[in-house]
């Protein structure tokens, strides 16, 4: 799974995130910035408002007592599906290498990390022109 500041930077380069169910998010910066949780509709519901935004509504009993939050609150930590799919025509290939994997692209950039998520992960980052 991709950490928080890879996750930070890939929301800072601009990639674009329409929530759903199945996807996995932190809430940064207090004491629920260890919890991982996940978009399912019996129990965080994604509603839009005005303005292209979106609410994260929590549904049922919950410890902490988070009714919801700003999508803009909180930070996506995209699947290794999510993050192939983001690369599009530019994926070439996965391969596994001496620990980790590489993520070879279309421009034979190869983009290496300990797991494939975060290989994949840095290979979005390229892709969307960070450094």
């Amino acid at each position: 799974m991709i950490d928080a500041d890879l996750a930070g930077r890939l929301r800072s380069a601009g990639m674009p995130w329409r929530p759903s169910s199945g996807d996995r998010f932190t809430i940064p910066g207090g004491e629920l910035a260890d919890e991982i949780f996940v978009i399912a509709e019996m129990v965080i519901q994604i509603q839009d408002v005005p303005g292209g935004s979106s609410i994260f509504k929590f549904n049922g009993t919950t410890e902490w007592a988070l009714d919801s939050i700003d999508q803009n609150r909180v930070l996506w930590l995209p699947r290794e599906d999510q993050l192939r799919d983001a690369l599009g025509d530019h994926f070439r290939e996965l391969t596994a290498v001496p620990g980790g994997f590489a993520v070879v692209l279309a421009d034979e950039s190869r983009h290496l990390d300990i797991d494939a998520e975060r290989a994949y992960a840095r290979a979005v980052l390229h892709v969307l022109g960070e450094p």
